[in-house]
């Protein structure tokens, strides 16, 4: 299964985070959505589950969740810094920094897709594949521009 991961769009939702997001079974946004269109667009390529961020007055979302994807537990928050619980989860998926990261720590995969909105300093606009099968999980970033 891959799960398209975007985060820190602030309502621009780039041609080239949707090409590289077509084809995923679904796509979390970690946060700084900036406006309801951003998620009407991702909704029309695949399911979407979204977390608020800083910047997202919206409260439509929740600010933290908890899903289940082939049996394997990925908890999404905008700001990694305000991660509580460390157990349970097998995937740990943030934004907020604008800078991608994948990191291994104590058995949980912490993914960080970057930003895929306005570009801020010279850090790159990115996505995030996570893909999940079995008992393999593994990530990649790609650099959309």
């Amino acid at each position: 299964m891959k799960i398209g991961v975007i985060s820190d769009t602030h309502g621009l939702l780039r041609p080239e985070a949707i090409e590289r997001l077509t084809g995923v079974a679904h796509i979390i946004h970690a946060g700084d959505i900036g406006g309801a269109a951003v998620i009407e667009q991702l909704r029309a390529l695949a399911p979407v589950t979204a977390i608020r961020g800083n910047n997202d007055p919206d409260t439509t979302y929740p600010e933290q969740i908890a899903i289940e994807f082939g049996g394997r537990t990925i908890f999404v928050l905008h700001d990694v810094k305000e991660l509580t619980k460390h157990t349970g989860y097998d995937v740990v998926i943030s934004g907020h920094s604008h800078k991608p990261k994948i990191e291994t720590k104590d058995g949980v995969l912490y993914l960080n897709p970057g930003s895929a909105g306005p570009r801020r300093f010279k850090l790159p606009i990115s996505v995030a594949i996570l893909e999940i099968d079995g008992e393999t999980l593994a990530a990649d970033i790609h650099e959309i521009i």
